[in-house]
């Protein structure tokens, strides 16, 4: 059995265009999400996009020498399929999904769902903030053998698009689903990258942490506890909802 932790990324963002590729602590974005996630180096894919606008990443990739798979644009579950599949998942495999705007994951967190999803014999588990952590920590787990019926049965454009709704969202009631909770409650705290002021936010983190990537979930939300003027930056800013 080996795990794949796939993370897509691409130029094409609507609402801050190339935000992988910003600088972060000298570094890009994206590069700073890979070292967070280095203890997994082995086991990373990065499922980017195949429109003409992805070298930058592949570069990237490339340098740091970093697996990685060049798909369809919009069809974001075809591209995990395809990306596992192109560096040989099998049955029995576990595919860890992430995303590239996430550049304040916690290793450990994703390694917490992964056992917890091995541990309760789930189908899929997920840590996120619908689960009680700051948003931008999301990990999703689940088998290859679960990602290849998707891919081979989802219909609807939501579940095309972001992967995972065909087995939460269109049919819950087929899969063991685990949520894997946070305690206390975290998931005021928004520090994903979705938009300009998502950045400055994320920015002032590293500033805290003079660039360190070390740094656990728990020294995370000390800080954030500890500095409000962090969490007003981007309080504002509400997540896009799924269109079903």
């Amino acid at each position: 059995m080996n795990v794949f932790i796939i993370i897509q990324a691409r130029m094409t963002s609507t609402r801050l265009p190339g935000k992988v590729m910003l600088p972060l602590c000298n570094k890009t974005v994206l590069e700073m999400m890979l070292e967070r996630l280095s203890v997994y180096k082995t086991n990373i894919i990065i499922a980017t996009t195949n429109d003409d606008t992805q070298q930058p990443i592949v570069e990237l990739c490339q340098s740091l020498n970093i697996k990685y798979y060049e798909g369809d644009t919009n069809h974001v579950l075809s591209r995990y399929y395809e990306a596992a599949v192109k560096h040989g998942a099998q049955e029995g495999d576990i595919i860890v999904r992430c995303t590239s705007d996430c550049p304040l994951i916690d290793p450990k967190v994703v390694q917490s769902v992964i056992d917890f999803y091995q541990e309760q014999n789930f189908d899929y588990a997920s840590a996120a903030a619908s689960t009680g952590f700051p948003r931008g920590l999301d990990t999703e787990v689940f088998g290859f053998t679960l990602l290849k019926e998707a891919f081979f049965n989802a219909e609807k454009d939501y579940e095309k698009e972001h992967v995972t709704p065909y087995i939460y969202k269109s049919h819950p009631e087929k899969f063991k689903i685990g949520r894997f909770i946070n305690e206390p409650n975290a998931s005021k705290y928004r520090i994903t990258l979705d938009e300009q002021a998502d950045y400055l936010a994320i920015q002032e983190i590293y500033k805290q942490f003079s660039c360190s990537t070390t740094f656990n979930l728990s020294e995370l939300l000390s800080v954030l506890e500890s500095n409000p003027h962090i969490y007003e930056l981007n309080k504002q800013i509400e997540q896009k909802k799924l269109n079903s």
